[in-house]
């Protein structure tokens, strides 16, 4: 009997429609059975199919486009907007005000703020002088040593400041290194905690940024300009201040870089300056955002106030260097010639060099290693003997060897990630004058740069912890992901611009040529580009796993609960007064980044084919 007349049958019966079909439930493209037969999870599932056939309508630039707002720009918008208008974001009845600047220009915010400007002011113009001295050791003359010295630039590079300032503190704090081995180091201790300490320390970080802006123009800087002056009866000193002048546009750039970088860094306000209770601006953000209630507008406010310092800081580079010509290349310039140092000039270059090489490395290394090493360092407790048991500790320790692990893999994933992401972004930046899009895109990634990471952080905090957010189903506040997403953030930007130099010199024939021969985009790309771009990639991603491995300020901030990062995991480590344990993993979490280096570029070598390491290579 068909259904029809059953129904019918029963209804003449009066008996009730036990077996009435259901109709079908039509979900955009996809027809679903009848809940009481499949539930609800048939529903689900034509919902998903559904979404996925829309998203793959839209076109890969859209989604791309679409990503640099939700983890660039819109974060960082919001975040900056609360300052002005807190009842816009729910977090006051006030739709325009300024209250928040003025609570943010009282008090100890006031003190942080102005102690962080005297302290980019002095740190920029040490790092500048520095790296001046520097670059014209190394590049005109015949010092001994001045090999290293780019070796030695970019372990300076990798090295966060935090890393730099705890190797300090591990040899002049009370039963520190020294103290253990018979030295008494309260003189010094008093000297360095302090504004003397924090300037050394972040001094030791900008020099890089000011030696790499000042050698790479000094290259270019032909001999003729000082012998013009010598020939005219000017001696030494007059021809070093040409040349000087003729560097301004590098030195200019050295000293706006390290300024923007000191009065950013979180890594020395967390440690030393905070060991040494002197407040500054970002550390005075990182309060205002862990205190109770948390109070969004004031740290907006106190992140307005650091980006106007790098405006002013950029502004006053571009009123010195206008209306002024520093064009110094061109078909005639002869190359630079080193000079013949005489034995007391050797000695004294060569002592500048030690001396700042025992500073900048040498010092902090002894304390992280020789920390590591001591039994109880810190504490009455343990032997105080040289041994292994600190690392042995670790090993074998969930506790201390979970962050390092933890670490480890969110920053392969973000590096991986980035290193797409920035693929794209310097492709369109190689191309920006030829699209509006490329255009903003540079500008985005600019102001993203000059950015401070843990305003990046206080940005997502906020952003991805309003109601309208998690009433859109996005729920990601408070864990991984989130942190997983600021990570790749904040190392997009600088990761793309250093990724440009290679797509700009990528023609785009070669890839219209594969085309042609019918191979599609993937292809193209796999067999055109990867070749090309095989080396600076691999550099792009471990410069970035080395940075976001051992990442500070966003990971303090965004760290979900129950998981720890290895930075993180150092500094609470070390705030139980466990400085065998803390410095051990600091110890190991190097050694593992530099492994993971060793065995890439291994890797590259014996793997990659051969027409991939030829590339760019020399004869």
């Amino acid at each position: 009997m068909s259904t029809t007349a059953a129904q019918a049958r029963r209804a003449a019966d009066g008996e009730p429609e036990t077996d009435r079909q259901e109709p079908l439930l039509l979900v955009g493209e996809a027809i679903a059975t009848p809940a009481r037969l499949t539930g609800d999870v048939t529903v689900r599932q034509s919902i998903a199919v559904t979404t996925w056939r829309r998203l793959r309508r839209i076109k890969p630039l859209t989604l791309f486009w679409l990503l640099i707002v939700l983890i660039l720009v819109l974060p960082i918008l919001l975040f900056l907007t609360v300052a002005i208008s807190p009842s816009l974001l729910d977090q006051g009845t006030q739709a325009f005000t300024l209250s928040a600047f003025a609570d943010a220009l009282t008090g100890q915010l006031l003190v942080g703020f102005l102690n962080s400007l005297i302290i980019g002011i002095a740190t920029a113009v040490i790092s500048a002088a520095i790296g001046f001295a520097l670059s014209w050791i190394v590049l005109r003359t015949d010092a001994p040593g001045r090999r290293i010295w780019t070796g030695v630039v970019f372990a300076l590079l990798l090295t966060p400041s935090y890393l730099i300032a705890l190797g300090w503190e591990r040899l002049l704090e009370p039963n520190g290194v020294l103290q253990v081995i018979g030295w008494d180091a309260t003189g010094l201790r008093g000297i360095f905690y302090g504004p003397v300490g924090i300037v050394v320390v972040l001094t030791v970080k900008g020099i890089p940024f000011a030696y790499l802006a000042i050698s790479n123009a000094l290259r270019g800087l032909g001999h003729e300009y000082e012998d013009a002056v010598r020939v005219h009866g000017g001696g030494r000193v007059a021809a070093m201040k040409a040349v000087i002048t003729l560097l301004a546009p590098a030195m200019w750039s050295a000293l706006a870089i390290v300024f923007a970088e000191s009065i950013s860094d979180f890594g020395v306000a967390s440690t030393l300056a905070n060991d040494s209770h002197f407040p500054v601006a970002t550390y005075t953000l990182y309060n205002a955002i862990q205190a109770f209630p948390v109070n969004f507008p004031v740290a907006s406010a106190v992140s307005w106030l650091l980006l106007v310092l790098v405006v002013l800081a950029l502004f006053a580079q571009n009123r010195a260097l206008r209306g002024r010509s520093f064009r110094v290349l061109g078909g005639r310039s002869r190359p630079a010639i080193r000079h013949q140092l005489g034995r007391r000039a050797k000695v004294v270059t060569t002592v500048f060099l030690a001396l700042l090489l025992v500073t900048a490395l040498g010092v902090p290394t002894f304390g992280a290693v020789a920390a590591s090493l001591i039994d109880g360092l810190g504490s009455l407790a343990g032997t105080h003997q040289l041994d292994l048991s600190n690392y042995q500790r670790v090993i074998s320790s969930p506790q201390l060897s979970q962050p390092l692990m933890y670490s480890a893999g969110l920053a392969a994933i973000a590096a991986t990630v980035t290193i797409f992401l920035a693929a794209v972004c310097a492709r369109l930046l190689a191309n920006s004058g030829a699209s509006v899009g490329g255009r903003i895109l540079d500008l985005v990634l600019l102001a993203a740069v000059a950015l401070p990471g843990i305003v990046f952080a206080a940005g997502y905090i906020f952003a991805y912890n309003l109601p309208v957010v998690n009433s859109l189903g996005i729920h990601i506040y408070g864990t991984t992901a989130l942190l997983l997403l600021a990570y790749i953030a904040t190392a997009l930007p600088s990761t793309s611009r250093v990724l440009v130099g290679t797509m700009s010199q990528i023609q785009e024939s070669m890839a219209q040529a594969s085309r042609v021969h019918g191979s599609g985009a993937i292809r193209s790309w796999l067999s055109i580009v990867l070749p090309i771009t095989a080396r600076p990639l691999l550099t792009a991603w471990l410069l970035t796993y080395t940075a976001t491995l051992l990442e500070l300020p966003v990971s303090q901030l965004l760290a979900p609960p129950g998981s720890e990062p290895i930075s993180v995991g150092i500094t609470s480590t070390l705030g139980k007064y466990d400085f065998g344990g803390g410095t051990a993993m600091e110890v190991l979490a190097i050694l593992s980044a530099l492994v993971v280096v060793a065995v890439a570029y291994a890797l590259f070598r014996f793997v990659a084919p051969a027409g991939w390491k030829n590339i760019g290579g020399t004869r």
